[in-house]
This record gives C-alpha cells, sequence and structure tokens, in this order.
C-alpha cells in the first residue's frame, strides 16, 4: 500500500475539482486557457488540503522509526528524538516513502504561487480585454498589469538593497526564500481570519435557518424582489449597448478597414439582436461616399468589452431568475404538503427536466414527504449543531494554540493522545475532518461573498472568466496559510510546539521562520486571536446592517424595506406562477384536442389536399387555353398597355395620405 493512497487522492482531488468547475463554468464557450489555469489553481488547492493529513501520519511513524534507533538523549543530526513508549511503532497503511514528500510539495507550492501572482493575473487582464487579436490583448494585459507588477518588484528591490548596504545582515538565498514565502504568507493570513471568522458563525446558522420553511420561503421573495431588479437593469443595459452597436455597425461599411472588428462584436451580440441588425444593413453603400464621423479602433475595442459584458449578465440573470422560480414553487409546495392528510408529495408543476427512472423509483412521492416535511428539518437541525460545535472549538484553539504547556488547543490534545498509542487512521481522521472543517468555512466563502459584479461565482455555468480566474487566485493564496495555522492547531509545527523534533515535510518547504522572529513570534501567533470579534460581529449581523444603512439591501427581519422587498417578491412570484399554470393549461388542451380529433383532422387534411390538387389541375388547363388564345394578339396587346402608361396620371406623393381601401377611406381612417 506505499504510496497508493496518495495515487487515489490525487485522482479523486482532481475529479472533484472538474465536478465544482463545470458546475460555475461552461466549458462550451468559455477559453480553453481560462479553463485549464481555473482547474489547475483549484485542484493544487484541494490537493493540499487532502494530502496533508497523510504528511502529519508520515511524520509521526519517522519520529517514532527516530526514537526507537536512538536514546532519548542521543541527537540524530538536528533533531532530537523523545523516548518512544514501549508499544513498538509499526508502519501506517498510507506510509509515504521518504523523499517524495519533500518533491511533491515543492512541485505544488512553487506552482499555485507562479499560478496566484504571475500568471493569473495577466490572464484576468487578457479574459477582460476587449481586443480583435491576441497581439491586442496581451498588449492590454501588460499595461494593466505593469503597476501590479511594479510595485512588487519595487518593494523587491528596495529590500534587497537594504540587506545588501547593512552589514549586519547576512542573508543568505535560503533565508530569501525564506522572506518571500513569510511575505506571501501574512497577506494569506491577513485575508483567511476575515473569511474564516465569517464562515464559522454563518455556516452552523444557515443550517439552522435551512430548517425553517417560513425562514426559507420569506428569504426567497427577497432575493426575487432583489433579482428582478437586477434583471430589469441588466436587459436595460442591453438595450443601450445593442443600440450602440447598432448605430456602429450602420456607420461602417463592408469595404472599410475596422469592418472585420464590427463583425466580430456582432458575433458576440444575442441572436435576435444579430437578426434584426443584419435585415437593417445595407452593405452596397461605399463608406467613401459620405463624409461621417467613424469611430476609432480603440472605442470598438472599448464596445467590444462592454457587449461581452453586458451579454455576459444578461444571461446569468435569467438563468438565475429560472432558478429561482422553481426554488420558490418548491418551497410554496413543501409548505402545501406539510398538511396533506395522505403523506404524498404533491408538486404544483411537473418538472422540466428528464425526471431519471432509478431514482423516483426510490424515491417515491411517499418518501420525498416524509424527507422533505418531517425528516430534512431535524437533520439539518442537527448538521448545525455538530458544525456549530466545531466552529466553538476552533475558535478556543485559535485563542489558545500558542501555549504548549499546558497544551490547552483541543485539537493538538487529540493527535497527542492519539500519537501516544500510534492510531495512524485516528490521526489521519481528525487531521482530515479539522482541516475539512476549515477548509469549509474559508472556501465556501470564497464562493458567496460578491464584489458588485466584478466578482461573482454564480452556479449552472453562469460564472464569467473573469470571477473564476480570480477565485483560482484567491484559493492559491488562502491555502498554504491555511496549512500552516493548521498545523500551529495541532503543534506539529516546531515554531509553535518549541520542540526539537522532526518537521513535516510541508513545513520543511516553507523553511525556518525564525529568520523573521516579529513574524514567527508575533503576527502568527496573535492574529488568529480575531477571529474571535469577528465571529461575534457576524453572529450579531454588524457587517450586514452597515451594508444596509449605505444602500445595499440585505435581508433582515427587523427592516420596514426587507418587508416591503418581501411582499414584492411574493406578488412576483404569484404573477409567474400563474403564467405557467395558463401555458400548461393551453398545452394540456391542445394535447387534449389532439388526441381526440387527431385522426379526423388528418383524414380532413387528405380530402382538402385531394381537391386542391384537382381544382389546380383544372386551372392550369384553363390558363394554357387562355395563353394559347392571347398569344396570337400578344403585338396589340403590348401596344394598348404602352398607350395606357402614356395616358395615365402621376400620382400626388405629397398628399396627406395613401389610401386604396375605399372603406377605410369614407371612414376617415
Amino acid at each position: 500500500m506505499s504510496g497508493a493512497a496518495l495515487g487515489l487522492e490525487i485522482v479523486f482531488v482532481f475529479f472533484l475539482a472538474l465536478f465544482l468547475l463545470h458546475r460555475y463554468g461552461d466549458f462550451k464557450k468559455q477559453h480553453r486557457l481560462v479553463i485549464i489555469a481555473t482547474l489547475l489553481a483549484w485542484y493544487l488547492c484541494f490537493l493540499i488540503v487532502f494530502i496533508l493529513p497523510l504528511d502529519v501520519s508520515t511524520t509521526i511513524y519517522n519520529r517514532c522509526k527516530l526514537a526507537v534507533n536512538s536514546s532519548p538523549a542521543e541527537s540524530n543530526g538536528s533533531y532530537v528524538t523523545p523516548a518512544p513508549s514501549k508499544q513498538k511503532c509499526f508502519k501506517p497503511w498510507s506510509y509515504i516513502p521518504n523523499g517524495i514528500m519533500p518533491i511533491f510539495w515543492r512541485v505544488v507550492y512553487w506552482t499555485s504561487q507562479f499560478l496566484t501572482w504571475i500568471l493569473l493575473p495577466f490572464m484576468q487582464s487578457y479574459a477582460r480585454s476587449g481586443g480583435f487579436s491576441i497581439t491586442g490583448k496581451i498588449k492590454t494585459a501588460l499595461i494593466e498589469n505593469a503597476i501590479y507588477y511594479g510595485t512588487y518588484l519595487l518593494i523587491f528591490g528596495a529590500f534587497l538593497i537594504y540587506v545588501a548596504v547593512n552589514p549586519n545582515f547576512n542573508l543568505q538565498w535560503n533565508q530569501l526564500q525564506t522572506i518571500g514565502i513569510a511575505a506571501a504568507n501574512t497577506w494569506g493570513l491577513f485575508l483567511l481570519v476575515l473569511l474564516l471568522g465569517y464562515g464559522l458563525v454563518e455556516i452552523p446558522r444557515s443550517h439552522w435557518n435551512g430548517a425553517k420553511r417560513g425562514y426559507l420561503l420569506m428569504k426567497t421573495y427577497f432575493k426575487a424582489a432583489k433579482l428582478m431588479t437586477e434583471k430589469a437593469d441588466a436587459e436595460e443595459n442591453l438595450e443601450d449597448i445593442m443600440e450602440e452597436v447598432r448605430k456602429v455597425s450602420e456607420s461602417i461599411k463592408y469595404n472599410h478597414p475596422l469592418r472585420k472588428c464590427v463583425d466580430t462584436i456582432l458575433k458576440k451580440c444575442p441572436t435576435e439582436y444579430q437578426e434584426r441588425m443584419g435585415r437593417n444593413m445595407d452593405d452596397y453603400e461605399d463608406f467613401d461616399e459620405r463624409q461621417n464621423s467613424y469611430p476609432s479602433e480603440k472605442s470598438l475595442v472599448k464596445l467590444h468589452k462592454q457587449v461581452i459584458y453586458s451579454v455576459q449578465r444578461h444571461r446569468r440573470t435569467q438563468v438565475q431568475w429560472q432558478i429561482l422560480l422553481e426554488q420558490a414553487f418548491y418551497l410554496e409546495d413543501v409548505a402545501k404538503n406539510e398538511t396533506s392528510a395522505t403523506r404524498q408529495f404533491v408538486h404544483t408543476f411537473h418538472s422540466q427536466e428528464p425526471e431519471n427512472k432509478i431514482i423516483r423509483y426510490f424515491y417515491t412521492p411517499t418518501v420525498e414527504w416524509y424527507w422533505e416535511c418531517l425528516l430534512r428539518p431535524w437533520f439539518y437541525r442537527v448538521l448545525a449543531v455538530v458544525l456549530a460545535t466545531f466552529s466553538v472549538i476552533v475558535v478556543w484553539s485559535e485563542c489558545t494554540f500558542f501555549s504548549t504547556k499546558p497544551v490547552l488547543s483541543l485539537f493538538a490534545v487529540f493527535i497527542q493522545l492519539a500519537e501516544k498509542t500510534y492510531n495512524y487512521i485516528y490521526i489521519e481522521m481528525a487531521c482530515f475532518l479539522t482541516i475539512f472543517f476549515l477548509s469549509i468555512c474559508v472556501y465556501s466563502t470564497v464562493f458567496r461573498i460578491r464584489v458588485f459584479n466584478y466578482y461573482y461565482l454564480a452556479s449552472h455555468h453562469q460564472t464569467d472568466a473573469y470571477s473564476l480566474l480570480f477565485s483560482g487566485m484567491l484559493f492559491c493564496r488562502l491555502t498554504p496559510p491555511l496549512c500552516l495555522n493548521f498545523l500551529g492547531l495541532t503543534h506539529m509545527d516546531a515554531t509553535i510546539s518549541h520542540k526539537n523534533t522532526q518537521p513535516t515535510a510541508y513545513t520543511s518547504i516553507m523553511g525556518s521562520m525564525r529568520v523573521l522572529s516579529f513574524i514567527a513570534d508575533g503576527f502568527y501567533i496573535y492574529y488568529p486571536m480575531l477571529v474571535v470579534i469577528l465571529c461575534i460581529a457576524t453572529y450579531f449581523s454588524l457587517g450586514t446592517r452597515c451594508l444596509n444603512l449605505l444602500g445595499f439591501q440585505q435581508f433582515m427581519g427587523d427592516s420596514e424595506m426587507t418587508s416591503d422587498l418581501i411582499d414584492e417578491g411574493k406578488e412576483l412570484i404569484r404573477r409567474e406562477k400563474r403564467k405557467r399554470q395558463r401555458q400548461e393549461e393551453g398545452e394540456n388542451r391542445r394535447r387534449e384536442w389532439k388526441e381526440r380529433y387527431g385522426n379526423r383532422d388528418d383524414s380532413t387534411r387528405n380530402r382538402v389536399v385531394h381537391t386542391d390538387q384537382k381544382e389546380s389541375s383544372f386551372s392550369e388547363t384553363n390558363t394554357n387555353r387562355s395563353l394559347s388564345k392571347y398569344t396570337r394578339s400578344n403585338g396589340r396587346t403590348e401596344r394598348d398597355r404602352i398607350e395606357l402608361l402614356q395616358d395615365a396620371e402621376p400620382l400626388d406623393f405629397n398628399a396627406d395620405s395613401i389610401n386604396d381601401d375605399p372603406l377605410e377611406a369614407d371612414s376617415g381612417r
């Protein structure tokens, strides 16, 4: 089994990252490089989280093996190993041979850092650019990132000059590398604590509120009102942009040098707008015949960027509106079925997606009623209590993990108790549950937050390229400090435990933080305590209240604005429900009519076609006879027609109206 666990987790994590990316991204419409870069960033970050427990169990086994081969007072290289217990240590089932983990962590860490600090920011600017060629997009991306990269180079260059001039510093390459890692981890830890403080409270509270049917339904009405406003704004913005595209398309004709750029913009527009603009085109008019003011290439690049953004936003709001409608209809069905005497779940509307026969065989209406109306609320309550317990343990350990005598961090206590008995399965499970819960609290916040319309992870393939790349940047910057924080909570980091023992392979790659003592002994230890203040602020919804005061409507039960939006959303859902009911009733009537009169209509249609064929053949015969009759006098008919045309009076086009219908003329219409 040596190395088999590592291989299995590598494959499993890859498919997990691919599944999540498929849920949020669109493989068919988005650029392949964007998909590959985001998948690689997510994959590496998830891989670190899943592989780190194996590193911990392997390190504990190596410590035991070193302790068996040496006496308590004997040193082994740079590590002084403690005396082992009387029980003989054995190799864990997931043991990874020596030399593999350091290489693995080095490749994973530096690849993720290259992605987050160099490649992904460049690809963000490239994806957001409105250029019409690869060269133009690269040029725009370089210009936008010049300040970004220049700031870091300036700070790093000033630091190198200071070290070179000051004789008290004698830094080597390994120490400079450690300083760079410490600077990146400090930035990540600053953001990590903010996101962790929000997730530790919001995740248990969201599951507890998930058991309240009335709460979920009211919040759905609130979301419907806000989404309708955003949807109307997106439609209006798209109309304005399409009007500008129409004007540009009409002014720049087929032989203009910038016509290729206009065609590229038109391809990004929705189909109905393309057809509308195509009907109004006059490609036979030369652009040099009239002296018009034509837009420049720079303005077309800006227009191209606006078209991409507006079309993506319009499509996203349309899809989210349909999803929200289905959610609201389902919650209303749950509220109605709670008082059902038959204990069978009845849906108001049939599902628009094809149903899986295997799922419907086991998930019958009776099973669905028991799950939705009885079991699911209690399951969410129990899960919320378990998550709240984990949150309390994390907050306590974050505030006390620096204490080594006595050991106050509960995660460190659990790991040390398992280490005495060398129960590797328990060690790996405890480590995995701990770091998995921390990752859920942090990563779920990344998926939930929304920075206006610039960063927003929307499910059902509605996330744009910019947001996908930005999420990859955040994951790569948050994961290394998250893992170091986990090792500090479990006292597997020698910087925290103050023991001269063999470190984990992950810690050895990070280097010794003793080079920067004010960071190792100060910031890394005391800054995570701020999670207590952030948890209290999240519990009392201080951030939500501040946003509400600034004019950003948030769901608050004691707000008058919230009540108004709930009523508005309820009316919108009722209106959409009536519309769908009328559609289904019309479809049912047409289906019944077709089933009842379908055969009769077919026979009648056949008789009509047969009669038309007879009439058409008879009319063709008469036409041929009349043509043969009048061909003899063809010359005379032509002369009469010419005379009639010469004697005809010209029409008065200056009249107020021209009407050929005498009835409408008499009526004065």
